[in-house]
């Protein structure tokens, strides 16, 4: 059987020590499969990543890479990569060796036997530092919780990609895309291989927890209004209380000579009810400003410099 065209698509900030063993291995692991390209997004690094990238690309014309403007972000750096990728099959991985490029033959095997997008699960944790695991698994329960669609704790946005499923994922023209949710929601024949995270060569992650509530509030905001539901239904518990505790305090007042001035309880009411109308305008105005920034219609990435 002829084996397609494979891309591997790179996004890279600060990665400049890792990026000559990733290149070593990847070339090692795709010269047996067939025919190859590996394709870096420079996401505006600060370190020499440019400057080794035209290296590379000098040295061997299978490696292309674009660098953006300013940082745009890895999920727009993932976009790019997909949008300018010349293979019938695309590798998302990370540029920080904590993805074993070992791994590509078993996922081209999995396209071979029928599926169209062949994903990743980490499994095992020894490698991954305490900050990181509790970021990861808050992420995937706040997602799972609240989000219309089912992430697998672990998931992450190395996978294998066929044409079909990249042309279907690249008609989301929306602003601040999640791709690990994307990829659920466009369906098609998928299946999941395990591995375990290797520790990182270089460098520190750049997913710390702010980064990944950021991530999660873009994956549920993106996918699902369960949170202004939830709103609603706080909304209404609270009326609920509310008109009894109204019913009480009118009763008491007329039946009974017992009434006190009842600040304390006055005083949580008000910081209860307050407390939620403030969490439901937060909620409200995040998806506003969702609509703010989609009513735009800026560029997801605007590039800087191009390998021909």
């Amino acid at each position: 059987m002829r084996m397609p065209f494979i891309s591997v698509v790179i996004p890279a900030y600060n990665e400049a020590a890792n990026l000559p063993a990733m290149v070593a291995r990847l070339r090692a692991v795709l010269e047996p499969i067939g025919d190859w390209e590996l394709l870096f997004v420079d996401d505006g690094s600060s370190d020499d990543t440019l400057a080794l990238l035209r290296r590379l690309r000098s040295a061997d014309e299978r490696i292309r890479y674009l660098s953006f403007s300013r940082n745009f972000g890895h999920q727009n750096a993932l976009r790019a990569g997909l949008e300018r990728s010349r293979g019938e099959l695309v590798v998302t991985m990370d540029g920080d060796l904590q993805q074993p490029p070992e791994l590509i033959p078993s996922m081209v095997q999995k396209y071979r036997e029928g599926y169209q997008i062949v994903n990743t699960l980490r499994r095992g944790e020894k490698n991954v530092d305490a900050l990181k695991k509790l970021t990861s698994r808050g992420f995937y329960r706040m997602i799972n919780a609240l989000g219309d669609i089912r992430i697998e704790d672990g998931a992450a946005d190395f996978r294998l990609i066929s044409h079909n499923a990249k042309d279907a994922m690249l008609s989301f023209g929306e602003q601040g895309i999640f791709w690990r949710g994307v990829v659920p929601w466009v369906g098609f024949r998928q299946c999941a291989l395990p591995y375990e995270a290797a520790p990182r060569l270089h460098g520190e992650t750049k997913y710390g927890f702010r980064r990944m509530l950021g991530l999660a509030l873009d994956g549920i905001t993106s996918f699902s209004v369960k949170p202004l539901q939830l709103t609603t239904i706080a909304g209404a518990v609270c009326s609920g209380f509310a008109f009894v505790y109204a019913v009480y305090a009118l009763a008491m007042r007329l039946f009974s000579d017992a009434t006190v001035a009842g600040w304390t309880s006055l005083l949580i009411s008000v910081l209860f009810i307050g407390g939620i109308q403030l969490l439901s305008l937060g909620i409200i105005g995040e998806y506003l400003g969702k609509l703010f920034m989609e009513s735009k219609r800026r560029p997801h990435y605007i590039i800087a410099e191009e390998s021909e």
